[in-house]
């Protein structure tokens, strides 16, 4: 049977709780915003297509829950992931102040050539602006990350630009690995199985469309 994609990449959004990290990924997936999502428990993910540079790119974006609760859940997904959003809130410093923290777990837990970006989201709170657009790059470019601010919210906040930068990214410096896909590359629940037995946490029993859900 033909695939239906050329290269497969695992991306994964962290920050703080509250900063809009379900609503980028639904923006992003479906064209959808609704300001009332709740919480993300655990993990959550989504898949969607795109084209870059003539290859066929499937994506698995995993969205994680910000709650310190739920960091011993989400920090075994690092490891497989290719490319890592860190999100803040342009109006809130702060989950500005608490990239550090995010970094620090990148850094101890993710591959060592994952692609990090760092995302100011909610521009469209631009009047109670705290932390402002050259702090958010000076914090990148200090830490070697590209750096984009967007909108989960405004259908002008650019989120196609940001994750295609993203996977043409890891494309330059992913280019072995992606091209190797095994049937549990496909199959997105494969890395949470043993989560799911221990902690009754389960993906299967997520309604298909839903950006998250409470279990």
């Amino acid at each position: 049977m033909t695939k239906q994609y050329d290269l497969l990449m695992r991306l994964l959004i962290i920050g703080d709780s509250g900063v809009g990290k379900t609503c980028l990924l639904c923006r992003y997936v479906d064209g959808s915003f609704f300001p009332n999502y709740a919480a993300t428990i655990g993990i959550d993910f989504k898949v969607k297509d795109l084209t870059v540079d003539s290859k066929r790119v499937r994506t698995q974006i995993w969205d994680t829950a910000g709650q310190e609760r739920f960091d011993t859940i989400t920090k075994q997904y690092y490891r497989r992931a290719q490319g890592i959003l860190l999100v803040y809130d342009i109006s809130n410093m702060k989950t500005f102040i608490s990239l550090n923290k995010w970094i620090s777990f990148a850094k101890q837990y993710a591959r060592s050539n994952a692609q990090v970006m760092v995302v100011g989201n909610k521009t469209d709170l631009d009047e109670w602006r705290a932390v402002t657009r050259e702090q958010g790059y000076r914090f990148a470019q200090q830490n070697n990350y590209s750096f984009f601010e967007t909108s989960a919210y405004a259908e002008t906040g650019h989120l196609e630009e940001v994750f295609r930068d993203l996977v043409t990214r890891i494309m330059i410096n992913h280019p072995p690995e992606l091209m190797s896909q095994s049937s549990q590359d496909s199959n997105p629940t494969s890395d949470c199985e043993s989560e799911e037995n221990e902690r009754g946490f389960s993906l299967a029993d997520r309604a298909v469309g839903k950006c998250c859900s409470i279990v």
